[in-house]
């Protein structure tokens, strides 16, 4: 992780640095800022990402108990 201050900031050389880790803006040494590198990624895996609502649904989810493959493959003959 980088800090920088934000009276030294260059933006072009923080967004290239942002891109291979993070990049924290300060203020009077205090934190303001963080820059990500996003570059590859779409605007929908970002905001999805950054979902409150998406990431309590897989929590709910991953708690949830599986099946194993024989347990499922009984389950679907069943349904038939």
């Amino acid at each position: 992780m980088k800090v920088i201050s934000l009276d030294e900031a260059n933006m072009e050389k923080c967004l290239r640095d942002a891109q291979q880790e993070r990049v924290v803006l300060t203020r009077k040494g205090k934190p303001v800022a963080l820059l990500l590198g996003v570059a590859g990624s779409d605007l929908e895996q970002i905001e999805l990402g950054h979902s409150d609502e998406l990431w309590a649904m897989l929590r709910k989810r991953r708690n949830q108990k599986t099946l194993n493959r024989k347990e499922l493959e009984n389950r679907l003959a069943q349904s038939k």
